[in-house]
């Protein structure tokens, strides 16, 4: 669901309670989009997060802490100078939009008290971050949007804040005869888009919950409803009018079938039928609980958009060479026959008539003593054409053994960076791409690592890390310094290590503790190698496992490439759900 206007009203009603009075104290902006205020409000400190970011945009009081930039970015610093120590006096939505309006009371460069809007717009790709002053007039934001942008209207510092322009209803105001008009004005339309088309706030998701609850069919259109079907869709309409207004909200979290995080919603959503809820006590956390993995997941992809592309692009480059080699290899696939000709000419020298273009002779390499015939050059002597012969076999005998060892190379290659593409693909968070951006910079496949301002702590690994059913601790790494670290330094013997066979993914590691691995554990450690792989989403992923005493890192080999002998495979198919259901450790 998005965060409509319904949820907005929440959010709202959630921070004047807390918030109202509030004295701001710090204002960080760990990204270009998203910033981060601390308040002291009512003798407690609360984090206030509101973040433009276009595919989860929203605010909501936080628990969690985020790295800050060692220099804060301008915009933070506009933030910090007008509105540090400042007072929030009011919090509002205007016209039931997707925007809040916060009023800071701080005093100006004069030494008066003035009052700034922090004003957050939370729709889509154009949501906005932006700071006016009493006159309405932006200071600045998080996004310039400048007219070559939009011809709608400008963000700039200096230009006068307009609101987005809208023709809607402010859903609060709903009544019979605006209820009327909007039914008269789209006839044509379906009875979710009546709604959602017609009032500010309401989401496509909620205009079908209200239709759910009139017991019509939201795909209808408004022409085909009847006079009694209207009253039904007004009356429930009205009611969650009423409850907003009355702020009865219930946030909840919706589940599918496959207990995946589908949706949520601020209040109860009937058209989810039996599908397991989970409740909670505020509006922010649930914004919280719900947007953790997907805006992490959201930052990941945006930060790791040039890595795939290098990988990529390495990749390609590996299977062009691949296919060169394979054609090299066909074309010198007859050089011994080369060798061949050369030795029956000189058998022959004396025999082979001079200026010819072809000699025939008997072949006494064959069993059969068959007859073969040899193309000759009739510029050169015999001999000459026995050493053209020779000198073209040892060529291409030459390339052959050459080839060999770039076959292997480039195989080997082509393995390394198809699995660190899945480690990218896999990584949790911010930290996995830093490390595998520092791996593929020591591998040389990135000329230039981008220095951080001030000082930086070493990297260090640190593996995900399971319990199985039956008690066992299982460590899955996610890039292949975690597998390094995993396999050659931590691992015992005698646990277990898995790995999907022939394919590219993560090292798992059971540890034993000197005890016997139990069938259950050994499949949920299979379930979760296969999950984190290359394989993640095909039946009957092959998994190998073996005692880790088996496993050895060749001399050489690129990180994360080993080599294991004594092992079993397993054919697993893996599925969020099982994969949900292993208990996962708090490290």
């Amino acid at each position: 669901m998005a965060l409509d206007g319904i949820a907005i009203s929440n959010i709202i009603d959630e921070l004047k309670t807390k918030l109202l009075g509030g004295r701001v104290d710090k204002i960080y902006q760990p990204e270009n989009d998203e910033i981060i205020i601390s308040v002291r409000s009512l003798g407690k400190a609360y984090k206030l997060l509101i973040t433009a970011n276009a595919s989860h945009p929203r605010l909501h009081l936080t628990e969690k802490n985020k790295s800050n930039p060692t220099q804060a970015p301008l915009f933070c610093m506009v933030l910090r100078k007008h509105l540090s120590s400042g007072k929030i006096t009011d919090i509002t939505q205007p016209n039931f939009e997707r925007i809040i309006n916060i009023h800071i009371e701080s005093i100006n460069e004069l030494g008066d008290y003035s009052t700034k809007k922090l004003i957050v717009e939370i729709m889509g790709k154009h949501s906005n971050i932006i700071l006016t002053d009493e006159n309405d007039t932006i200071l600045d934001s998080a996004k310039h949007i400048s007219h070559e942008k939009s011809s709608v209207r400008e963000v700039l510092p200096g230009k006068p804040y307009l609101p987005p322009p809208s023709d809607k209803i402010n859903t609060l105001l709903l009544n019979e005869e605006n209820f009327k008009i909007s039914v008269n004005n789209k006839k044509t339309k379906k009875l979710q888009n009546l709604i959602y088309e017609s009032y500010n706030g309401i989401s496509p998701s909620f205009a079908s919950e209200i239709c759910f609850r009139a017991n019509l069919d939201s795909s209808n259109n408004v022409s085909s409803a009847s006079e009694n079907d209207l009253k039904k869709l007004y009356s429930e309409f009205k009611n969650i009018v009423e409850n907003i207004k009355e702020r009865k909200f219930s946030p909840e979290a919706i589940y599918s079938e496959k207990n995946k995080l589908v949706d949520f919603s601020p209040m109860e959503m009937s058209q989810y039928g039996t599908l397991k809820k989970r409740k909670f006590s505020s509006i922010s956390d649930l914004l919280e609980f719900f947007y953790t993995e997907k805006d992490v997941q959201y930052r990941i992809n945006q930060k790791s958009q040039d890595l795939k592309k290098i990988i990529n692009h390495n990749i390609e480059r590996c299977v062009k060479k691949k296919d060169i080699q394979s054609k090299t290899l066909k074309e010198i696939s007859n050089r011994d026959k080369l060798r061949l000709y050369g030795e029956l000419i000189t058998a022959n020298v004396y025999s082979v008539p001079k200026g010819a273009n072809t000699f025939t002779t008997q072949n006494f390499y064959d069993e059969n003593l068959s007859q073969i015939t040899i193309p000759l050059d009739p510029t050169l002597t015999p001999s000459e054409n026995a050493q053209k012969y020779f000198k073209q076999y040892n060529k291409e005998k030459r390339t052959f053994t050459a080839l060999q060892t770039q076959i292997k190379q480039n195989n080997e290659e082509l393995e390394y960076l198809e699995g660190i593409l899945t480690s990218v693909q896999t990584s949790a968070d911010e930290q996995d791409i830093k490390e595998i951006r520092q791996e593929l910079y020591e591998q040389g496949f990135i000329k230039k690592l981008k220095k951080s301002k001030g000082k930086t702590k070493p990297i260090k690994s640190k593996p995900l890390h399971y319990i199985s059913s039956d008690g066992f601790n299982i460590y899955v790494g996610k890039n292949n310094h975690q597998n390094d670290t995993l396999t050659l330094k931590l691992a015992k013997n005698n646990d277990i290590w898995l790995h999907t066979k022939q394919i590219p993914g993560s090292h798992v590691i059971v540890v034993s503790e000197g005890k016997e691995i139990p069938d259950t554990t050994l499949n949920e450690a299979a379930l979760l190698a296969a999950f984190y792989s290359k394989g993640k989403n095909s039946a009957l992923v092959p998994v190998d496992y073996t005692r880790k005493k088996f496993v050895k890192k060749p001399s050489g080999a690129k990180p994360g490439m080993v080599i294991y002998e004594t092992n079993k495979t397993a054919y697993i198919t893996p599925t969020e759900e099982d994969v949900s259901k292993i208990k996962k450790a708090e490290d």
